[in-house]
């Protein structure tokens, strides 16, 4: 059992360290499904207790990471939804402490599509980046990017 442990430690050890593109509920199903895996080997002394553990942490992991870019995802949304053309509006996520300006144009119509374009200015990891994006009003009336 402490073989079984220990492989999983190292495979997952290796995964991580892999994850530097991942989105943060990525990240976070990775490190749910690690920390889930050891408790549940921790607890029941067995593969399948190991397995057990590993989905639930999996889940429960993407779950917060996800919370915590859902918070980007609505002041985004509200700046293409509220925000005044050519003006500027900026947040900070308080999980993350990433640094976001948004600066949205004035809306167009597309066919039956209300769509807006915007220049995002982020801060993340200290590294300052600009993009440029366009979202478009969806049958729900929330904001969607373009791709």
């Amino acid at each position: 059992m402490k073989n079984l442990t220990l492989i999983l430690v190292v495979v997952i050890s290796l995964f991580l360290a892999s994850c530097a593109d991942m989105n943060k509920a990525q990240k976070g199903a990775v490190g749910g499904a690690a920390g889930g895996a050891l408790i549940g080997q921790i607890i029941g002394h067995n593969t399948e207790a190991t397995l057990i553990g590993m989905a639930v942490g999996t889940m429960l992991g993407y779950i917060v990471g996800n919370e915590m870019d859902k918070y980007d995802r609505e002041q985004l949304n509200h700046v293409y939804e509220r925000g005044v053309s050519n003006s500027p509006s900026s947040w900070v996520n308080p999980d993350s402490g990433n640094r976001y300006q948004v600066t949205p144009q004035p809306a167009t119509k597309t066919g039956n599509k209300v769509c807006r374009k915007a220049e995002i200015q982020t801060v993340i990891d200290g590294k300052q980046e600009t993009t440029y994006a366009t979202a478009c009003r969806d049958e729900y009336g929330q904001w969607q990017i373009q791709q």
